[in-house]
């Protein structure tokens, strides 16, 4: 499984906030938003401080992929 944050940076354009609105609204590091923009994990804390700064549910910040099958070796 993968973990992707593509719904928070489309809720941030829905709200027309920027990275750093949400830096600030939510006091977050940026080395955090640089691990959110790599889809590397953060923290529930983190997760839980997105939802309550921008009024959204948890579906609207981050998402669980299924891992991309492996492609068949043909020989």
């Amino acid at each position: 499984m993968a973990i992707s944050f593509k719904p928070l940076w489309v809720t941030l354009a829905h709200k027309g906030l920027t990275k750093k609105d949400l830096m600030e609204k939510c006091k977050i590091y940026p080395s955090t938003v640089s691990r959110m923009t790599h889809n590397q994990s953060v923290s529930l804390r983190v997760i839980e401080r997105i939802c309550t700064g921008l009024n959204c549910r948890i579906e609207h910040v981050v998402e669980i992929t299924p891992d991309q099958p492996e492609e068949k070796q043909y020989t």
